[in-house]
């Protein structure tokens, strides 16, 4: 084979490679139970964007779901029990329950439509990237549904929690009347 075919091949085999890294990145690792949430601020559905940051203060479940997952759609009426059970609820780590929907959709009338039919109340936010979303990558999502309970001050309480196992641990962290104890900032 000729030294400059040779070179071709390889010149062409090292720009796959460069393209191939450059369009599909590593999956990121999931944060830890114990650190720190990282920020997410994307678009709700009417456009405004919504930082995480601003629901400091609260117990909130970032839930990552997309209308494509039934899994994930079928969870989508307890959430709202729950939530409208905890929302104003007293908690050892945050005053009140919110939930921080996390879409990886990549379309937004269907996104929009599910959250319709379902009665979501609560926050919803999307870059309507798919598993593209830089979001899914710093969270190493590989997987719907899944989700995070973070504190009032921002760290990860707990992870992929579903059904009774969340209950259980909403009822765990409520702060109970008379207790005087919270750590609330």
């Amino acid at each position: 084979m000729d030294i400059s075919i040779k070179r071709r091949m390889f010149l062409a085999c090292i720009s796959i490679c460069m393209a191939v890294s450059f369009t599909a990145p590593a999956q990121s690792k999931a944060p830890e139970t114990g650190s720190r949430a990282p920020e997410i601020v994307l678009p709700s559905p009417s456009g405004e964007m919504i930082a995480l940051s601003s629901l400091k203060g609260k117990l909130v479940l970032i839930d990552f779901w997309a209308t494509w997952c039934g899994p994930c759609v079928k969870e989508q009426p307890g959430l709202a029990k729950l939530y409208r059970k905890y929302k104003s609820a007293k908690f050892i780590c945050g005053e009140g329950f919110e939930i921080y929907g996390v879409s990886l959709d990549s379309k937004k009338d269907s996104w929009e439509e599910v959250v319709k039919r379902e009665k979501i109340t609560w926050v919803q936010v999307s870059d309507l990237k798919y598993w593209k979303s830089p979001v899914a990558h710093t969270y190493g999502i590989n997987e719907l549904p899944f989700n995070l309970l973070v504190d009032g001050n921002g760290n990860i309480l707990a992870k992929n929690l579903h059904g009774e196992e969340l209950v259980k641990e909403l009822d765990k962290l409520l702060l109970k009347a008379g207790s005087g104890n919270s750590d609330i900032h």
